[in-house]
């Protein structure tokens, strides 16, 4: 793993992932952390609003809107941070964190192009936020997640998150599939 600064401000992380492809060479996969708006984000932004729509129903600029109606500064450093994975400069995978509480982040937005799933981008993304959310101070991590969505589930099991009975107490939306992680 090699952290660096882009010229831009931007950090980044370059990690190399194994594909699940049958000759299994490696790809470069370098994060950025990125604003909520940053051209980046969109990609992943627009087909996730779709996905949501065909597995929950509702109209994609519905849920768009929605996705997008959290304030941009929840996502923001000191308490929060928003990560895109780049392939040769593409957006292939990111997702975000928030602050939940004093002791914990919880993560939003976790997403991998479907051009891009079963190669380990998922899990380099989660592996991302971990570390960045441990750097932070945060000593838990919290997450939620809908019904329709069995791969997140296997994803974060296979992860070491413990799957709670109920989620949270928290204001506004909560989704019935929750999960917490105690970073080691």
């Amino acid at each position: 793993m090699t952290w660096g600064v882009s010229a831009a401000g931007l950090v980044a992380l370059d990690i190399e992932v194994m594909t699940e492809s049958p000759e299994t060479t490696p790809a470069e996969l370098t994060f950025v952390a990125v604003g909520q708006d940053d051209p980046l984000a969109a990609p992943l932004i627009d087909e996730l609003a779709v996905e949501y729509a065909e597995r929950y129903g509702g109209a994609r600029d519905r849920v768009y809107a929605w996705l997008t109606g959290y304030s941009a500064a929840e996502f923001e450093a000191p308490g929060g941070g928003l990560f895109v994975g780049l392939l040769d400069g593409v957006p292939v995978t990111g997702g975000a964190f928030r602050r939940f509480d004093d002791e914990t982040a919880e993560l939003k937005r976790i997403w991998t192009d479907h051009r891009h799933r079963r190669r380990g981008y998922g899990q380099a993304l989660v592996g991302t936020l971990e570390a960045e959310i441990a750097a932070r101070g945060y000593s838990r991590i919290y997450l939620t997640t809908g019904d329709r969505q069995p791969e997140a589930e296997a994803l974060y099991l296979s992860m070491g998150y413990r799957r709670l009975t109920e989620p949270l107490p928290a204001d506004g939306e909560v989704y019935p599939i929750a999960f917490v992680k105690e970073p080691a």
